[in-house]
């Protein structure tokens, strides 16, 4: 009876993660030791491998949710008895490390040009290597994610290529109307969701529907799980951005209010600017200035932000896409465990601390 629970419910969110992670770990490695040694060093250091002159080192590698969510899709579409041997996990391991390459990618160039200092409790890769060597890093990574893919081997190879890619260029364009929000004080909450959806929710779900394609899954389960990821996704930045302001900086690794420093117009911040409330005006006075805010002045931001119920909004719409994804994922009729386990990982993405 213990046996059919446990295939049933499946593992707690941070050991599906903590399984990812090892899953996905040499396939990660293979690609970064193929890198040249300029780019590799840099890589292996930003994964958290190795400290900056290459000795080995047990830094945090991030959470590996993309990967988890790859291996998992392509388990869910599989309705033979699970394991974690399935030969569907094994088959997806490719399309797991090119996502992880891709996020890995965005997060390098992210640092650089959001000017942070620290990543994971420690320097970023653009602090110790210099600004020029992280992007180009990260420039490597993403050819190492379609090369990874590309030698896979899957019959759906060619097809998961254009996912990818498409994946990619949402990508950077969501980032792009990031940094163009930063410069314009009339950023309207729909355009912002939008922003959103393209910058985090595009390479979530395409990270679902590459596991289903590679689970061999029917063109319906792979919509369907791509549309489970979609939500997951927005969910996921909705609860970033509230670690963006109200994160305890021990678990988060970055400073106090770090999305307030330099302007940053996340979901919480435009949905109370847009809120019509007194807090929203003296929030707009303080928020939308030119001269960047000190330290008293960003605590009094979050504070407004609050008032005017950015929070509270945030906190509701990444449960109701929580619900929404999951709705998804049970329309797919997929197999027991991995489905939980599925379920697992969506419960903390809007309910983590780091």
């Amino acid at each position: 009876m213990a046996t059919v629970e446990r295939m049933t419910t499946g593992r707690p969110a941070r050991d599906v993660l903590a399984w990812s992670r090892n899953v996905v770990d040499p396939a990660l490695r293979a690609v970064v030791e193929a890198m040249p040694s300029s780019m590799g060093l840099i890589a292996g250091y930003h994964f958290g491998w190795w400290d900056e002159h290459g000795r080995p080192t047990s830094a945090d590698g991030g959470k590996a949710l993309r990967p988890a969510l790859v291996l998992l899709c392509a388990a869910a579409v599989t309705q033979d008895a699970y394991g974690d041997e399935l030969d569907c996990v094994r088959d997806a391991v490719p399309a797991a490390a090119a996502v992880e390459l891709v996020h890995n990618f965005s997060l390098l160039h992210d640092d650089v040009m959001d000017g942070d200092l620290t990543r994971r409790h420690r320097p970023t890769a653009g602090r110790v290597f210099g600004s020029s060597a992280a992007i180009l890093a990260g420039d490597a990574m993403l050819s190492a994610a379609f090369g990874v893919l590309a030698g896979s081997g899957h019959p759906a190879t060619q097809q998961a290529l254009g996912v990818l890619s498409t994946a990619v260029i949402n990508l950077v364009d969501g980032q792009n109307k990031d940094l163009a929000f930063e410069n314009r004080h009339d950023v309207e909450l729909p355009e912002c969701i939008g922003m959103a959806e393209r910058k985090t929710g595009a390479l979530l779900g395409s990270s679902c529907a590459l596991g289903a394609m590679f689970g061999d899954g029917s063109p319906r389960q792979v919509a369907l799980l791509r549309g489970f990821g979609d939500h997951l996704g927005l969910a996921f930045q909705l609860a970033d951005d509230l670690l963006g302001i109200w994160g305890d900086p021990a678990r988060t690794g970055k400073p106090a209010h770090s999305d307030l420093t330099n302007g940053k117009k996340s979901l919480p911040v435009v949905a109370a600017l847009n809120s019509g409330t007194p807090a929203a005006e003296e929030l707009a006075a303080l928020y939308l200035r030119e001269e960047p805010l000190s330290e008293a002045e960003r605590a009094r931001a979050a504070e407004l932000v609050e008032l005017a119920g950015g929070r509270q909004w945030t906190r509701d719409q990444a449960e109701q896409l929580t619900n929404r994804a999951f709705a998804e994922l049970a329309a797919t009729t997929p197999a027991a465990r991995p489905a939980a386990e599925l379920r697992s990982l969506g419960t903390l993405v809007v309910t983590r601390d780091h």
